[in-house]
């Protein structure tokens, strides 16, 4: 073999079966060839190129919100926030992916840790990312000089190439988590980032119960005429509330309560994030939504191509996620890799969800698919 070929990473081997060429010296000398000019046929690799429906790298997998904060605490006491390390992010590493810092092929989702009176120092970057919070509060995120309370059951998008920071203005810790599209931006080397400032002014340090956004964009059904004619790509609103939310999953199950229509399935109320200039998903590469199950419902079983990752807000019940079934509880985090059947179903307490997939990416693409057709789905052994 000569040193160009022993040099390449192209390894091609004979093998019998169907399709498949008679293995033979001439055909050995021809994959040689091959090697040396970095080429693979295809014949030898259709079968995981053009499998006849998606093969996910990542494994369901659940994370226990206790286990994680946990060591989040540990880690604000023992690891420091400033310039370099720049957040104390601790990213779920899904068990298939090889140790990398991603809960799926393309999304990722970590919990954040922030000290009494500490800031994470400003930067910006390609990534688009969100904050959603299940506990806490006390912290605010400064997004373009714009001070933003971040509180329980908030959310809280924030476009990719946006100047921000974080301030803990309180006087205890507070965890939250974050989701971004970094494996995607990763996988399509389309990543860029910068620092900015060491430190906030004491003006961005301030503490208003609403941020601008909000004062300009949180009014439902209400556009500003001074920006009629915008359509940005991302929601300029950078905090979705609570509250808001509460309500009109509420509202929902009323109304099915009342014989109307509104609910997606028996018991299963559920809202999506938009942006306020399109309707669109939040952000470009990611879609957010709340779920709410009454005491003892249950999803309707499906699966779709993208994966999601999902955090219980509150409430407990159970989840199956392939072959995998577990109990969940507040804080509790899940990732459905794609193409994976999916169900929830409600304990007595009822059940509170909030998930982000990557279905945007997808629906640009015209890859998009779902199913819950109960033919298409396979019975799950053991499962509820």
């Amino acid at each position: 073999m000569s040193e160009h070929a022993a040099l390449s990473p192209v390894r091609l081997t004979m093998r019998e079966g169907p399709g498949q060429p008679d293995p033979s010296p001439a055909l050995g000398a021809l994959y040689q060839g091959f090697e040396r000019e970095l080429l693979v046929p295809l014949w030898t690799e259709i079968g995981d190129l053009m499998p006849s429906s998606p093969r996910s790298k990542a494994s369901p997998h659940l994370w226990r919100w206790e286990r994680l904060l946990a060591l989040a605490a540990e880690a604000g006491r023992i690891v420091p926030v400033g310039r370099g390390g720049e957040r104390r992010a601790i990213a779920l590493a899904n068990p298939s992916l090889g140790g990398r810092p991603f809960a799926t092929p393309t999304l990722w989702a970590a919990i954040q840790y922030l000290m009494p009176g500490e800031d994470a120092p400003e930067h910006r970057h390609s990534q688009h990312a969100f904050r959603f919070v299940v506990e806490g509060e006390g912290v605010w995120t400064v997004v373009g000089g714009d001070a933003v309370r971040m509180s329980r059951g908030d959310f809280l998008p924030q476009a990719g190439g946006h100047w921000h920071a974080h301030h803990n203005a309180a006087s205890r810790p507070m965890a939250w988590i974050d989701g971004l599209d970094i494996p995607f931006a990763y996988a399509t080397d389309s990543q860029f980032f910068e620092f900015g400032r060491h430190q906030l002014s004491a003006q961005e340090k301030g503490t208003p119960e609403r941020s601008r956004s909000e004062r300009l964009w949180g009014h439902p059904g209400l556009r500003p005429v001074a920006t009629a004619k915008a359509c940005w790509p991302a929601t300029p609103l950078l905090a979705y509330r609570w509250a808001d939310t509460d309500r009109a999953l509420t509202d929902q199950l009323e109304l099915e309560a009342e014989g109307h229509a509104g609910t997606v399935s028996p018991g299963h109320a559920a809202v999506r994030f938009t942006n306020p200039t399109n309707g669109r998903d939040v952000l470009p590469t990611l879609r957010t939504e709340m779920h709410r199950l009454r005491s003892g419902a249950a999803t309707v079983a499906r699966r779709e191509v993208g994966s999601s990752v999902f955090q219980v807000f509150d409430g407990a019940g159970s989840v199956t996620v392939g072959e995998s079934r577990w109990e969940v509880s507040r804080g509790d985090l899940f990732v459905v890799p794609s193409w994976v059947p999916f169900q929830a179903r409600a304990a007595a307490s009822g059940l509170d969800l909030f998930r982000f997939s990557d279905t945007p990416i997808f629906e640009a693409l015209h890859a998009h698919r779902e199913s819950a057709d109960p033919a298409d789905i396979p019975p799950v052994p053991g499962a509820v």
